[in-house]
């Protein structure tokens, strides 16, 4: 899948956002190795740490749907700068991915910058396999 249409996918989807508090509205579009996209938005609560991120929440619809393997996962907010996923959802895609899993940051006006885990989370933490 083209990056460019991952960025659609994920400007369209922050519409649904839930962030009364902030009013910052993300999106994000997943996209797994055997070609399905996932969805996910930001979802607000009143006690912060409640609240989850847009690359979490589709992080963890793909997993529930089976899905751990993941090429791309692309990010937009109503910036006009560049939205960049936090420690914590770096964090989880390094659970389901290599360094090489791309990271698609985008703008409002649907420009783009195309990173590595790798690049975003040097030396991440990952579970020690026997």
């Amino acid at each position: 899948m083209e990056y460019k249409e991952l960025v659609k996918i994920a400007q369209e989807t922050k519409d649904k956002a839930y962030a009364p508090y902030s009013g910052f509205k993300v999106g994000a579009a997943l996209y797994t190795k055997s070609g399905r996209v996932y969805t996910g938005i930001n979802i607000e609560n009143a006690t912060y740490g409640a609240t989850i991120c847009a690359e979490r929440t589709a992080v963890f619809k793909a997993v529930s749907d089976g899905e751990n393997s993941f090429e791309a996962i692309a990010i937009a907010s109503d910036s006009e700068d560049y939205v960049y996923p936090c420690g914590i959802c770096r964090q989880v895609l390094a659970e389901f991915s290599g360094d090489d899993l791309k990271i698609i940051c985008s703008r409002k006006d649907r420009q783009f910058m195309v990173h590595s885990l790798g690049d975003l989370l040097p030396h991440a933490f990952r579970r020690m396999v026997e």
